[in-house]
C-alpha cells in the first residue's frame, strides 16, 4: 500500500544511499528534511495530483515529481540510479543498528564487505578493527548488530504484515464464497514477529482452490516446495513467505486447531492421559470448541495457544475472560507538538474524544530528551494551563497531565520532586545508556520504580522489534518490584516495541501487577496501535480488571489522586 509512510521510506532510503556514496551533504540533508516534512502531513500524498502537491509547504517541484513517480511505479529516477550501483548486501548493511551510511561506506569500500555475511567474517578475523574510525570495541558491537540482523532475516512485525494476509484471505473468499478460509499458525496466535503467512483453505475441490491462488497477481508460487495439500510461495510486494494448506470442508476445524496451536500446546499432557495432537486423530467435523470440550477443556482463545499456562487453567475451568477493545476507556502515554508529536494537544484530545474514549493521558517527553524537544519546567506549566482550559471545554471528557520522564543513569527521574508532584501521572522510561549490563540496567529500573512519583514503567526493555534488542533486565525482579511499589507496567502498543513482552504478562498478573495498554502515540493515527497492545496482553491472559485504562474517567481520576495523596502522607 502506497501511503505517506511508504513514500517517506523511499526518500529516506535515497538519502542514506546518497550519503553512502559520498554525495553532497547539503543535498542529503534536503532529502532528510523532505522525509520529516512528509511525516507531519495529514493529507495522503498518493491522493493528491501534481498541481496540488506544489501547494503543500515543504514540497517543491522536484520533490512533487518524485512523489508522483513513487505513487505510479514505486520508485523514482534518482533512487533507481543509486540502487543500480549498490550491491543488495550493502543495502542490507544499512539496516545495522548504530552504524550510519558513512561507517557502512568504509566497511564496504575499504573493508571490501558486500554483505552481512562477508562483514561478519571480516569482524571475526579482526580486520574491521584495523579500518580507520573503528576499534576493537566497535568491532565487538558490530558483531552483535550483524548477528541480530542476520537472525531476523525473512521476519516481519505482525502489524506490518497484517494487511497482506488479510488481503489474500479476502481475495480467496470472494472467489470461493462457499469455502472456509482463515489465517493459522503464528499469525492466528498474533505472535509479534512472523516468518510465514500461514493460511488455511477448506474446500472440497482442491483444483479450484489452486486455480484461484494461481490467478492472484500478489502471489508467486515456489513449485518445488508445494505439494498436493500445500501451496508454497511468496507475497510479491512484501517478499513474505506464504504457505496455504488445503483441506476438505469437513476437516476444517480440526486442521485449524492443529495448525494454530504451538507444538508445546498440542503436545501438552492432559489429565486424561492424552494430548490434543493425539485426540485430533479421532476427530472429524467437530468445531474447535467441541474438540476442547471433548478433552475436558474450556475453549482456549487462539492468542493463548502457546503451551505455557493455558492448558492447566483450561482443565480447571479457570481461563480468564480476556480484555477486549471495548473495555478500554482511555488512552495513556501520548505525545503532542509540545515535544516530538505530529499533532497539537487539542487535536490529540479532540480526536481521542471522537473515537469514543473518556480520557486522554498526555505524556510528552521530559527535559532530558533534548533530541525530542523535551519539556522544560516553564513549558510544563504552559501545557498544564492548556489542559485546564481543554478540560472545561471538552467536559465530561478529560485530559490528564502526565510526562514521560527519562530515567537517568542512576535511576532518578529528571525533574525535581515539586515538579513531578504537579502531574497527574508519570510514565518513567529509559531512552539512553542502553549498553549497561543486566545488573546495572536492572538496578536502574528498580530505583525508578521505588520513586513514589512513578506511576507507570514505560517500555521496560527499550527494544525495537527487528531493529534493536532490548537492554538486558531481570524481568522477574523488575516485576516483583512493581508489585511491591504498586507501579503499573506498560504494554507499549507500538508495533515496533510491544514491550513488555507477552511472555511476561502472565507472571506480572500472578504477582498482582496492573498493566496499561499504551500506544505511545506521536500522532492521532497512533491511537490505532492500541489494538496491537491488546493482542500482546491477551496472549498473556490480560483481563479488563487488571488493565489500568479499562477504568472509567472517574475511576482513573480517583486512582491518580489516591497515589498523590499517599506521596504527601
Amino acid at each position: 500500500m502506497i501511503n505517506n509512510s511508504y513514500i517517506a521510506k523511499k526518500i529516506k532510503l535515497t538519502a542514506k544511499l546518497m550519503e553512502l556514496h559520498g554525495e553532497n551533504d547539503f543535498k542529503v540533508k534536503a532529502y532528510q528534511k523532505t522525509v520529516e516534512s512528509i511525516k507531519i502531513l495529514d493529507v495522503e500524498l498518493s491522493q493528491v495530483p501534481l498541481a496540488e502537491l506544489l501547494k503543500i509547504e515543504g514540497i517543491g517541484k522536484s520533490t512533487a515529481e518524485k512523489i508522483v513517480s513513487i505513487v505510479e511505479r514505486g520508485s523514482f529516477d534518482k533512487l533507481d540510479e543509486l540502487l543500480e550501483k549498490t550491491p543488495e548486501g550493502v543495502i542490507e548493511m544499512l539496516g545495522l543498528s548504530g552504524f550510519g551510511p558513512k561507517k557502512i561506506a568504509l566497511l564496504w569500500k575499504e573493508g571490501g564487505a558486500e554483505s552481512l555475511d562477508e562483514l561478519l567474517v571480516l569482524c571475526r578475523q579482526g580486520k574491521v578493527a584495523t579500518i580507520k574510525g573503528f576499534a576493537e570495541k566497535t568491532q565487538e558491537t558490530l558483531i552483535k548488530a550483524i548477528e541480530f540482523k542476520i537472525s531476523t532475516r525473512g521476519m516481519f512485525r505482525y502489524a506490518n504484515i497484517e494487511p497482506a494476509f488479510k488481503s489474500i484471505l479476502e481475495q480467496v473468499q470472494m472467489s470461493l464464497p462457499n469455502a472456509r478460509v482463515s489465517e493459522t499458525g503464528a499469525l492466528r496466535r498474533r505472535v509479534d514477529i512472523i516468518s510465514y503467512l500461514d493460511l488455511l483453505v477448506g474446500n472440497d475441490d482442491f483444483d479450484e482452490v489452486r486455480r484461484v491462488i494461481s490467478e492472484m497477481d500478489s502471489l508467486a508460487e515456489t513449485e518445488m516446495q508445494s505439494g498436493p495439500f500445500t501451496w508454497v510461495g511468496y507475497h510479491k510486494e512484501t517478499k513474505a513467505k506464504v504457505k496455504i494448506k488445503l483441506c476438505k470442508l469437513q476437516e476444517f476445524d480440526k486442521i485449524l486447531l492443529k495448525t494454530t496451536g504451538s507444538i508445546r500446546h498440542l503436545n501438552a499432557n492432559l489429565s486424561n492421559g492424552t494430548t490434543l495432537k493425539q485426540a485430533l486423530l479421532s476427530m472429524n467435523g467437530n468445531s474447535e470448541a467441541e474438540i476442547y470440550e471433548s478433552q475436558g477443556l474450556q475453549y482456549i482463545e487462539p492468542e493463548m495457544r502457546e503451551g505455557t499456562f493455558e492448558i492447566q487453567l483450561a482443565e480447571k475451568k479457570e481461563l480468564p475472560k480476556l480484555v477486549e477493545m471495548s473495555d478500554l476507556k482511555g488512552i495513556l502515554h501520548n505525545h503532542s507538538t509540545y515535544s516530538d508529536g505530529k499533532h497539537t494537544l487539542r487535536q490529540m484530545a479532540e480526536h481521542c474524544k471522537v473515537l469514543g474514549y473518556e480520557y486522554l493521558g498526555i505524556s510528552d517527553h521530559s527535559q532530558t530528551a533534548v533530541y525530542a524537544n523535551g519539556l522544560y519546567e516553564y513549558t510544563v506549566k504552559e501545557q498544564q494551563e492548556e489542559i485546564r482550559k481543554l478540560n472545561i471545554e471538552l467536559a465530561p471528557f478529560r485530559v490528564f497531565s502526565g510526562i514521560e520522564s527519562d530515567i537517568l543513569a542512576d535511576g532518578s527521574l529528571d525533574y525535581p520532586d515539586e515538579v513531578l508532584a504537579g502531574f497527574d501521572f508519570i510514565v518513567a522510561s529509559v531512552h539512553s545508556g542502553l549498553n549497561m549490563d543486566i545488573n546495572k540496567a536492572t538496578n536502574r529500573l528498580l530505583t525508578a520504580i521505588r520513586n513514589p512519583h512513578t506511576t507507570i514503567l514505560g517500555h521496560m526493555t527499550g527494544r525495537l522489534l527487528l531493529e534493536r534488542e532490548g537492554y538486558p533486565v531481570d524481568h522477574q525482579e523488575v516485576i516483583n518490584a512493581c508489585a511491591e511499589n504498586n507501579v503499573v507496567i506498560e504494554i507499549n502498543a507500538s508495533p515496533y516495541r510491544l514491550d513488555m513482552d507477552w511472555r511476561w504478562v502472565n507472571y506480572a498478573l500472578e504477582k498482582g501487577v496492573v498493566l496499561s495498554i499504551n500506544p505511545d502515540a506521536h500522532s492521532m493515527e497512533g491511537y490505532k496501535d492500541m489494538y496491537y497492545g491488546l493482542l500482546t496482553g491477551r496472549k498473556g491472559g490480560l483481563t479488563k480488571e487488571m488493565t489500568l485504562n479499562s477504568k472509567s474517567v472517574s475511576e482513573i481520576s480517583d486512582f491518580f489522586q489516591s497515589r498523590k495523596e499517599k506521596i504527601l502522607s
